[in-house]
C-alpha cells in the first residue's frame, strides 16, 4: 500500500513538473469589457464608463514563464466634466491595442492562475467629443493618436477557456493641446477561448 501510495505521488509530481517545464504554443480570442477613468491636474473630473475590447492573443512559455503578446480593438469612453464651469465632455476612442506581457503560470492539467505584467501600445483610430452645451467648445482637447500604458493582472484557465482581470496604468499624455496632463487609466475583465 505505501509503494502505491508512493508511486501515485511521484506520478503526480511528474505530470505537475512537465507541465510547467515543456515548451507551449497557444493561440485564442479574447473579448471583455474595459472601464476608463482619465487623470489630469487638477482640470476636471472623469466618471468611469464602460466601453468594449475584443481580438486576438498568443501565449509562448517553458518552466512557468511565458510571453503573451495581444492585439485588440477596443472602444474607451470617458465622461469628462469641468471643475470650472460643470460642462461635460463626452469623449470616445477607438483604438488597437497591442499588450505584451510577460508572466507566469501555477497549475496543471489545464487549470492554473496566471499573473502578468507589461507595455501596452495604444493606436488612436477613431476618436469623438460631444458636449451637452454650445459653449462646450472651450472644452474640447486634442488627443495624440498614440500611448503608452503598462498593465498589471491576474488570469484564471480552465482547460481551453480563460478569465482575465487587469488594470493599466496610462504612462503617456493623450493629448497635444486643451487638457493639461491628460492620462487614461483602465480597468478590464475580459472571456478568453482558447483555439490552439
Amino acid at each position: 500500500m505505501k509503494f502505491l501510495s508512493l508511486t501515485v505521488a511521484f506520478l503526480l509530481v511528474g505530470l505537475f513538473a512537465s507541465a510547467q517545464v515543456l515548451p507551449s504554443f497557444q493561440l485564442g480570442i479574447k473579448a471583455g469589457a474595459n472601464f476608463s477613468k482619465f487623470d489630469s491636474e487638477n482640470t476636471f473630473n472623469s466618471n468611469n464608463r464602460a466601453g468594449f475590447y475584443g481580438g486576438l492573443w498568443a501565449r509562448v512559455g517553458a518552466a512557468g514563464v511565458y510571453f503573451q503578446p495581444e492585439l485588440y480593438v477596443s472602444g474607451k469612453k470617458a465622461d469628462l466634466v469641468s471643475e470650472s464651469t460643470g460642462e461635460v465632455n463626452k469623449v470616445r476612442f477607438t483604438s488597437l491595442d497591442v499588450p505584451l506581457l510577460v508572466g507566469t503560470k501555477f497549475g496543471a492539467a489545464g487549470i492554473g492562475l496566471r499573473l502578468n505584467t507589461g507595455p501596452m501600445f495604444s493606436l488612436i483610430l477613431d476618436e469623438n467629443q460631444s458636449f451637452g452645451q454650445a459653449a462646450g467648445s472651450v472644452f474640447r482637447a486634442d488627443f495624440k493618436n498614440q500611448a503608452l500604458a503598462w498593465q498589471f493582472g491576474a488570469g484564471l484557465d480552465l482547460k481551453k477557456l480563460s478569465f482575465d482581470a487587469r488594470y493599466e496604468l496610462g504612462l503617456s499624455k493623450i493629448n497635444k493641446a486643451g487638457y493639461p496632463g491628460t492620462k487614461l487609466n483602465l480597468f478590464t475583465v475580459g472571456l478568453g477561448y482558447r483555439i490552439l
